[in-house]
């Protein structure tokens, strides 16, 4: 049995979907950016699949799947340093008690 493109993109689906159900569910911070990261593979995924069925003979999939995966380790060290700093300063990393920074 060979893998089709509708493995991948279950795959995909399956990703997105518990990254989109662990950010909604979750209130730890360090949680919450594992399922941005979910989320941003679910996509990177479909990038590489969708490269290689329908432009097979063209890198574009490829390229943007690089590109995400800068974009996201960017987004994972500037969100740690972030939350590294929530911690030193309220002693926890709970979404619910970090809302005290608005006032």
């Amino acid at each position: 049995m060979q893998i089709g493109l509708f493995h991948f993109l279950f795959v995909s689906c399956a990703l997105f979907f518990i990254g989109v159900y662990g950010f909604l569910t979750r209130r730890n911070l360090i949680t919450m950016l594992m399922s941005i990261e979910l989320i941003l593979n679910s996509v990177n995924i479909n990038f590489v699949a969708f490269n290689k069925f329908l432009f097979a003979d063209k890198l574009d999939g490829i390229f943007f799947t690089l590109f995400i995966i800068t974009i996201a380790a960017a987004e994972a060290a500037v969100a740690i340093a972030i939350i590294i700093n929530l911690y030193r300063n309220y002693k926890t990393i709970d979404v619910e008690d970090v809302n005290t920074m608005k006032y």
